[in-house]
């Protein structure tokens, strides 16, 4: 209900929008429909004026033709204002998630009880604030301290919370979001107004999108046709007025005729739905949940060929979790399991928390309040590589495997070599190994392993039918990438990246004629998103990746650019259908009716009319209302897109010039036909 509500508001103001955008200042921006705007003011004229004796045509005829082109003009309006109500629509459900709320502004990060209350519209980039839960942040900014779960479904739509904490890549915040559980510190990263809810709500509103380079050249294609038909149409006045006066019979061709063959002949189709279709790929994108920051981006990735994919928190879900428990001969499984899990349970880390889940779902094994029993924790530190727990007569002790190595030497116990080999088959699978010991002995291996987000590798694997070839690029070493990417089922890897490795291997395939899409979420992937043709930025990342990239996927999905690319060779395939059926419906048109229209004067043109047209009148009237009709067809193929088809370019190429090529011939014919018989069985003409 709600949404058939949202609907009909749409629809009723594009209707009104079609009436504003009669402004000439809104119509000089569209060439071929400014021609058709002009010549519908010029036959109003022509209609006032026959009021005062001067006649060009019969003037109901001539107010007839006056009546059509406007509508042509307000049709045309129509599917623009369609296009950009939907981004309006979303744009309106963005702002009502911006509110101008209290903010927690801090004199210092450490001290987080010496606050000052303030409009959020005031907080500045650099100042510091803090949020607690059931807070809403004030403003884009980057996590310096906590960790928290953050309600982002009114930005990306997605129900389920993310966490968000200081350092890595997932320490940016959005205004606008809610945070859920716990607190956070954050530095704001923009000034009022330049949030990227403003951005979000400014990009997705059609109005403001710009015209990409494709785009451009074809409407100057138009502008020439127009300009070449403008020509034409003006020289046959004068030449019909000669020949009538040479063959001493019929009369010249009068201005309204005129005005109404150039708009026939002139390419108003895809005039009047170029604006829309590119607002409306736009639009389809965002309801991909993809932020454009330009249009030009999206057609760029309908030609994508190569994508270089970063590995953490893009392929993977970026912490390593634990996924295996392995034991040394002589202790169990869940001896170990118990063992890991006390030793991780002060353990705030993503892998700590694993390792206590990971125990629980396979051994039923929960968390001990160890409080009453004296516990002392070690923590971890990047020194000891290191850390555990103390309790009662027992010491617990998990890390790297030469750490606790040496630790168990340190403690007179033995350092098996099954440990050391299960350790090797760890890292040959690009895993972390983490060796536990209780009391000076070794009970096994916890197996921490990158987890490869789901489905990705049935994802990859359409991206391979669609002729892109996918690269991951991480800083791990050759080993573990090489055991992540077969895991995931890229087809490359860049193992070891530095920002410049990235940067580099971008240029080289651009070098080489491809056109390079890139996905990151680091401040370390920014360089290379700003290289790349087609960037996207997980909306999880930094604020600088999301700066240098040219689209921002909410959903942070990784094999989101395959809905991207499709968008883009859609929006591609929908632009040259529909210029491919305007400039065969004008061919089409000119047959139709360029020998009715001076069979007054040469009576042999009368077999050319293989039509049967009745008249000249009947003959242009059919023409123009058929020209207006087309405009409002065709505006829900425009809205929703020429249907996506992975085909090559030839045969997408003979399938268009099949269907809307020859179907952009045949459909004059018809129509006009049809429409001069229903006017002169009415009386009309």
């Amino acid at each position: 209900m709600m949404k058939n509500e949202s609907k009909n508001k749409i629809w009723a103001d594009a209707l009104k929008q079609s009436f504003a955008k009669l402004s000439p200042r809104i119509q000089v921006k569209n060439p071929v429909m400014l021609v058709v705007y002009i010549g519908a003011i010029l036959t109003t004229v022509l209609y006032i004026l026959s009021f005062f004796g001067i006649r060009d045509e019969n003037a109901g005829y001539t107010l007839t033709i006056a009546l059509i082109l406007w509508f042509t003009v307000l049709f045309a309006n129509f599917a623009e204002a369609i296009a950009e109500g939907r981004g309006r629509a979303q744009a309106n459900s963005l702002r009502s998630a911006r509110k101008d709320v209290k903010a927690k502004k801090l004199k210092t990060a450490e001290n987080h009880e010496d606050f000052t209350e303030v409009l959020s519209d005031t907080l500045k980039r650099g100042d510091i604030f803090i949020v607690a839960a059931g807070d809403q942040i004030p403003m884009d900014g980057e996590v310096i301290d906590g960790v928290a779960s953050v309600d982002e479904s009114a930005i990306t739509g997605e129900s389920a919370p993310v966490i968000r904490e200081s350092g890595g890549d997932r320490s940016a915040v959005t205004g606008g979001t809610t945070v859920i559980s716990d607190w956070l510190v954050v530095r704001v990263t923009a000034e009022a107004g330049e949030s990227f809810l403003d951005k979000m709500i400014a990009m997705v509103e059609g109005a403001s999108r710009k015209k990409t380079p494709n785009e451009i050249a074809l409407q100057i294609l138009l502008v020439t046709l127009t300009i070449i038909f403008l020509v034409v149409t003006g020289t046959l006045m004068p030449f019909s007025d000669f020949s009538s006066k040479l063959a001493e019979t019929g009369a010249a061709v009068s201005i309204t005729n005129i005005i109404a063959l150039l708009v026939c002949l002139a390419p108003t189709t895809i005039g009047a739905l170029l604006s829309s279709i590119g607002i409306a790929g736009m639009s389809r994108l965002n309801q991909a949940n993809v932020l454009a920051m330009s249009g030009r981006a999206i057609e760029a990735a309908g030609d994508v060929d190569v994508l270089l994919l970063d590995k953490t928190g893009t392929i993977t879900l970026g912490n390593r979790q634990a996924s295996e428990f392995i034991p040394v001969k002589g202790v169990s499984e869940q001896e170990l399991a118990d063992a890991a899990q006390l030793s991780s349970i002060a353990d705030e880390t993503a892998e700590g928390r694993s390792i206590v889940v990971l125990a629980k779902e396979r051994f039923g094994i929960r968390g001990r309040e160890l409080s009453g029993l004296n516990a002392t924790f070690t923590e971890f530190s990047a020194k000891t590589r290191i850390s555990g727990v103390d309790f009662k007569d027992n010491q617990i002790r998990k890390g790297a495997a030469d750490a606790v190595k040496n630790y168990v030497f340190e403690h007179g116990g033995d350092y098996p070599n099954e440990c050391t080999e299960i350790v090797k088959t760890v890292a040959g699978k690009g895993g972390t190994p983490l060796v536990v010991a209780k009391n000076g002995k070794v009970l096994g291996v916890i197996y921490l392993k990158d987890i490869v987000k789901n489905g990705v590798k049935e994802r990859f694997g359409d991206l391979r039918k669609m002729g892109i070839k996918t690269i991951m690029i991480t800083g791990d070493n050759p080993m573990t990438a090489a055991a992540i990417a077969a895991e995931a089922g890229v087809d490359d890897f860049l193992a070891e990246a530095t920002p410049e490795a990235k940067l580099g291997l971008i240029r080289d395939y651009q070098s080489k004629g491809h056109m390079v899409a890139m996905t990151g979420d680091g401040t370390n992937d920014a360089p290379a998103l700003a290289q790349a043709d087609v960037a996207v930025a997980m909306n999880s990342g930094t604020q600088a990746a999301k700066e240098a990239g040219n689209m921002v996927d909410l959903d942070s999905s990784p094999t989101k650019l395959i809905d991207i690319v499709r968008i883009g060779k859609q929006l591609l395939m929908t632009r040259g259908s529909l210029t491919t059926f305007s400039v065969a419906n004008d061919v089409a048109k000119y047959f139709a009716i360029i020998p009715v229209l001076f069979f007054g004067i040469y009576p042999q043109l009368s077999r050319l009319n293989f039509m049967g047209l009745t008249s000249s009148t009947s003959a242009i009237l059919s023409a123009i209302i058929y020209n207006a009709l087309i405009i409002i067809a065709l505006i829900p193929l425009a809205l929703k897109g020429v249907k996506y088809r992975e085909v090559s370019a030839g045969k997408l190429l003979s399938r268009n010039l099949l269907i809307y090529g020859l179907g952009g011939i045949i459909a004059p014919f018809i129509a006009i036909k049809l429409l001069d018989m229903l006017l002169t069985l009415c009386g009309i003409v």
